[in-house]
């Protein structure tokens, strides 16, 4: 059976690593990425006693792999590298590698010898979204999904702050009609509520646009309201970040990964808690989209202006759009 074939893997191991003396100067490494399977008879002092948590590249991190990459890859010039690792926050080595690939496919693909920044963006949108998908929205349905990827990026622009805008699109990848690609400037270790909660409205900020520009809603707006629910729900279960006070509601597995569920057997979820939760779920969800739609509705000459340049080019990089805004004003 497979249980007794693990049982004998890891008796071997444990016999491999106790035949070593001190003098031998033999080190023992591993690696996993499900630390929670681990036997504790292989974790116990004297085994493998020593973990250490590999994250994924922060920013400088980025940009020596990019230069790593990029040895055999002629870039352009204007192309920034620190503007690069700058846009691949959340990205893996394998990522990165992957993106400056198809970077180099799209720049010969248009008769290039060296790699462009659009060639980037796009690679970068490839990566994250996938192929380009064209002739499958019509007129009325590409400026609903501009009104809608507009209103993203608004509300993004105005509340403080809130990530950067680097791309609006409504060329259809994958599964979206549309899209608008926020990035932070620098790599995060914290987000204050003000934070999440400016999140969360700008994640609404295409529901809102399409209720003002329209009074309807479409469906598009189904995988926005998934995130900003599931953010607004860690904040109650997990931040203690509402009126029920500083209290975590969640439950840590080994990996540090929370699970919520009022069912388990424990006296800090009840019932009427469970309600509260919801409530307070729901209040944060309708104070962000209230904000969202106040400032569409505030800067609805910003928000037509973008929706044009879409309808025209059908993406706006990110020193277009801060000329849109400032342009009018904003």
């Amino acid at each position: 059976t497979s249980q007794g074939e693990q049982e004998q893997t890891l008796n071997q191991i444990l016999v491999e690593m106790d035949g070593f003396t001190p003098s031998d100067n033999v080190i023992v490494l591993a690696a996993t990425n499900r630390p929670d399977l681990l036997d504790s008879a292989l974790t116990r002092p004297g085994r493998f006693d020593r973990q250490v948590v590999l994250s994924l590249p922060d920013k400088e991190g980025r940009r020596e792999i990019i230069d790593i990459h990029l040895r055999n890859k002629p870039l352009e010039e204007g192309v920034d590298r620190n503007r690069l690792a700058q846009m691949t926050v959340g990205f893996s080595g394998a990522d990165i590698e992957n993106m400056l690939n198809e970077a180099a496919i799209a720049a010969a693909s248009h008769d290039k010898v060296s790699i462009g920044m659009e060639d980037v963006s796009e690679a970068i949108t490839k990566v994250k979204l996938g192929r380009a998908r064209t002739g499958i929205q019509s007129e009325e349905d590409k400026k609903m999904t501009a009104y809608h990827e507009a209103g993203h990026a608004l509300v993004a622009k105005v509340l403080p702050g809130t990530d950067t805008v680097n791309r609006v699109s409504i060329v259809s990848r994958g599964l979206a009609l549309g899209f608008t690609e926020i990035n932070p400037e620098e790599d995060r270790s914290h987000q204050t509520k003000t934070d999440l909660e400016h999140r969360i409205a700008a994640l609404l900020g295409g529901r809102a646009a399409e209720q003002t520009v329209y009074s309807n809603s479409t469906v598009g707006a189904h995988n926005d309201l998934d995130r900003a629910s599931q953010i607004a729900h860690k904040m109650v279960t997990e931040f203690g970040m509402s009126s029920l006070g500083p209290i975590a509601f969640s439950y840590s597995d080994p990996m540090g990964n929370t699970t919520f569920d009022p069912t388990l057997d424990s006296p800090r979820i009840s019932n009427e808690m469970a309600a509260q939760i919801d409530q307070e779920v729901k209040r944060i969800i309708d104070s962000a989209y209230e904000i969202a739609k106040d400032i569409l509705v505030r800067e609805r000459s910003v928000l037509d202006a973008v929706v044009e340049v879409l309808m025209r080019d059908e993406t706006i990089e990110k020193d277009e759009f801060e000329a849109i805004v400032a342009q009018k004003g904003l």
